[in-house]
């Protein structure tokens, strides 16, 4: 009869045991980040993993997709952040979030943009390096009509050249209908390189050789940290008149800049509700713009792996990260950054 009692005690000790197995097993289960391919993407997602990590003391992961499968994923839950979500552009995202399945937390890069820019060389010249301003009068894309000579596209000499963005993206639409809505479609070649990298070697080439350019571009970039750029001023922002830009085949756009860009961290409801002192701590994320380009142009140049570039721009600033935490957390990450 005892061996009996001691048998069945063991046997519900065990039980108890693998009951409890699932619970421990989800406490320690990584938080799911995505993995954005995109540099200022995958610096940001850093610096917020390593902080999860050694501040909060929780697990982290990264899992790979496209924008639009990971905001399903997100959406879905099957991953809980994403570190640089450009909110309220994407169809899948303003849907997900209109059914209450994602959040967008803090206005993480303050300053970020798209636009038209030039070197700022066309309009200020660069005596170093022998090059007299070529546009000193060039502020705003009216004054482009009287340039086009400056920007002179060598297969069709009569027009200016401008780049238009990556192929296949919503500003490539809305660049085209800006030629129009700003009267320069007779004196610009809407010239389109193909990719991100081979409008950024397009770029890069005609810097530095100091050579004039017309181009769309946005931030935060490695691009924008690497050389003095100069934006355009444009139109004040009219919401009717950006729906004529994104309309590919509105016949009179109207002028106006682009939508306003608001970077933010996109996360799933149910893990805002699991650790809501990790959603705090990513409402108040703010990334000053000139040192994140500035970093991000050194990690593109030295082709430092995402990780060791987000240490590093944590080890040279300090006061940005740690403005964003509770005290007792900021002092743990800092003793693991030593």
């Amino acid at each position: 009869m005892n061996g009996f009692r001691r048998l069945l005690a063991a046997s519900v000790a065990t039980f108890g045991l693998l009951a409890s197995a699932p619970s421990v097993l989800a406490a320690q289960a990584p938080i799911h980040f995505a993995d954005l391919n995109w540099e200022s993407g995958s610096l940001i997602t850093d610096v917020l993993r390593v902080i999860v990590e050694k501040g909060y003391g929780l697990p982290t992961d990264t899992l790979p997709g496209t924008t639009i499968t990971l905001e399903t994923a997100l959406a879905n839950n099957d991953i809980q952040v994403i570190g640089e979500e450009w909110a309220g552009r994407s169809p899948a995202w303003v849907k997900a979030e209109a059914e209450g399945k994602v959040v967008s937390l803090g206005d993480t890069v303050k300053g970020a943009t798209e636009g038209w820019w030039v070197p700022e060389y066309v309009i200020k010249g660069d005596p170093a390096k022998g090059i007299k301003p070529l546009a000193p009068d060039l502020r705003s894309v009216s004054d482009l009509k009287k340039y086009k000579d400056v920007f002179k596209d060598p297969e069709t000499p009569s027009k200016g050249r401008f780049l238009n963005s990556p192929i296949g993206w919503t500003s490539e639409v809305v660049n085209k209908q800006k030629l129009t809505a700003y009267g320069l479609q007779d004196d610009y070649t809407n010239f389109r390189s193909g990719s991100g990298a081979a409008l950024d070697a397009e770029i890069s080439s005609s810097i530095r050789r100091g050579k004039p350019v017309l181009f769309y571009y946005w931030s935060p970039t490695p691009l924008l940290g690497k050389f003095k750029l100069v934006q355009l001023e444009e139109p004040p922002f009219d919401a009717e008149a950006w729906k004529t830009l994104t309309d590919a085949d509105n016949p009179n756009p109207k002028p106006t800049r682009s939508l306003a860009s608001k970077l933010s961290i996109g996360v799933s409801t149910p893990f805002q509700k699991q650790y809501p002192q990790i959603a705090e701590f990513f409402s108040k994320v703010d990334f000053p713009i000139e040192p994140l380009n500035k970093a991000l142009a050194e990690m593109s140049e030295k082709h430092t792996a995402p990780r060791d570039a987000a240490v590093a721009f944590m080890k040279a600033h300090p006061d940005v990260w740690q403005a964003w935490l509770p005290k007792d957390v900021a002092e743990k990450v800092s003793a693991d950054l030593k």
